[in-house]
């Protein structure tokens, strides 16, 4: 009998969920055949697990950032494949982090050979945390706003961020929480399906969205250099438009948006513009129930739809687009090039990059794919789209261009 299998993590166990790690075996037999296997347990319960097949080298060492997976989840060097490649029993399920206090546990498990994983050789956990080291969580119940601050630790000052998620509503904290963790103070604001706030609210205020940038102006740690905003889907279209109508923005970032005000009106000082016309009879729905939006919106060269457009081009912000070119939500990469048009036809600078393969949920790295999920407002199990490789490439791409971004202005 050799040494003992011994499964490490580095360069610590203990990360923040947008690290990249790397994966080591040791112990092993020269070439020999072995599966490695990550189970994570979401906090409702759900198993996602992610395996794949590799050969030792002659050392009897194993180490993932440079040998090739033969099979399983995933194909060939992937460093991080055991994490971005996780998927659930159930069909559907969608990886998201409720609670940002605690860590996603990933037992990592070697087992012998490509077959039935019948016996354990080794195996070891890697903590991913979505709070780094000293930074506050603050919930925010002030005035009309229902949100929650983070705050990195140190005096700052720090770039200010406001966070918003799209339609599905609810006050979604995880990436605020791993932004916050890399020196940005963040606002996470809930603006539908949350608390008192209506499921499909009648109209949206702009006032409301001034409440948080005021907010979030008036934090001792926050750089009085302007503020940024960042959002996704639905969220996005409101940063377009917090951009456009309020001052106090400096920086916008459009994940998967449009730029035209989608699903509800938005009420301004004078004036609302109403949302993008859309026909239902247009979705389609597969044999298995899975719903197709991409069709449902009028199209936005038709006249008939202008003043839907978020007048874009009378903002002073800087701006940075992202869509997947696989997303089977909306035409985000269509929407996004009417956008960055706009932009430069009045001689605004502006960022924009489209990812082949990726799907309509760019999120922060490592978190996997969700092709289709339940859409909490709508009630449907929903399209998103994306290839898996491609849209955990594009989604450590997108999070390195965010932060620089931000940085850059701000």
């Amino acid at each position: 009998a050799g040494m003992a299998v011994q499964v490490t993590v580095l360069p610590s166990p203990r990360c923040l969920f947008d690290e990249p790690v790397q994966i080591r075996v040791g112990g092993l037999q020269p070439q020999q055949a072995v599966t490695l296997r990550a189970s994570l347990v979401d906090e409702s319960g759900e198993l996602f697990q992610a395996h794949a097949h590799y050969r030792a080298a002659s050392s009897g060492e194993l180490d993932l950032s440079c040998a090739p997976a033969l099979g399983g989840s995933y194909l060939g060097v992937e460093p991080m494949g055991l994490l971005w490649s996780l998927q659930s029993k159930t069909p559907y399920k969608r990886l998201a982090k409720r609670n940002v206090l605690t860590p996603f546990c990933v037992d990592l498990e070697v087992y012998e050979g490509h077959g039935d994983m019948s016996r354990l050789l080794g195996k070891c956990t890697n903590e991913r945390w979505f709070l780094g080291e000293g930074v506050k969580r603050i919930s925010v119940r002030e005035g009309r706003l229902k949100a929650t601050l983070f705050l990195p630790p140190g005096p700052g000052p720090f770039p200010g961020l406001i966070d918003l998620y799209g339609s599905g509503g609810g006050l979604i904290e995880y990436r605020a929480s791993l932004l916050a963790s890399r020196g940005f103070v963040t606002l996470a604001l809930a603006y539908m399906a949350f608390e008192d706030i209506p499921t499909m609210p009648e109209v949206l205020e702009l006032c409301y969205f001034e409440e948080a940038v005021n907010f979030l102006r008036k934090q001792q740690q926050v750089k009085d250099a302007g503020i940024g905003v960042l959002g996704l889907s639905k969220g996005a279209d409101l940063a377009l438009s917090m951009a456009t109508f309020l001052p106090g923005i400096k920086a916008a970032v459009s994940i998967s948006g449009s730029c035209f005000n989608s699903f509800v009106p938005l009420k301004g000082d004078g004036f609302t513009i109403p949302f993008h016309p859309y026909n239902l009879e247009r979705m389609k729905i597969s044999e298995s129930g899975l719903v197709d939006f991409s069709d449902v919106l009028d199209d936005h060269k038709d006249p008939a739809t202008w003043d839907c457009r978020i007048p874009v081009e009378r903002s002073l912000a800087k701006f940075l687009f992202l869509s997947g070119l696989d997303d089977m939500n909306w035409k985000s990469d269509l929407y996004c090039q009417e956008a960055v048009q706009r932009l430069q036809q009045y001689g605004r600078e502006v960022e924009f990059h489209s990812y082949s393969g990726a799907g309509h949920l760019l999120e922060p790295p490592y978190l996997p794919l969700c092709q289709a999920s339940i859409h909490r407002v709508l009630g449907m199990f929903v399209c998103w789209g994306g290839q898996w490789k491609e849209h955990a490439k594009a989604q450590e791409d997108a999070w390195r261009r965010i932060q620089a971004f931000f940085r850059q202005h701000l």
